[in-house]
């Protein structure tokens, strides 16, 4: 889980337990899936500068694989 995404799971429980209206589930479910959604993306460029199409060259060494009779 990347930093941004612990700063918002920390950040809901402290908000449980302040004065404030506790948040409803369906506010805490928003938080995790816009951090969750950020951490994907952050993810995404990572493999994109690492590699490029990772998936391209595994689909042609199956090709490879299946061409050769392996």
């Amino acid at each position: 889980m990347s930093e941004e995404s612990v700063e918002v799971v920390e950040s809901v429980a402290r908000e449980g337990g302040s004065a404030r209206r506790p948040k409803g589930l369906l506010e805490q479910m928003e938080e995790l899936m816009a951090a969750l959604n950020a951490d994907l993306s952050a993810l995404d460029a990572d493999l994109q500068s690492a590699g490029g199409s990772g998936r391209a060259a595994a689909g042609e060494s199956d090709a490879r694989a299946e061409r050769d009779g392996a």
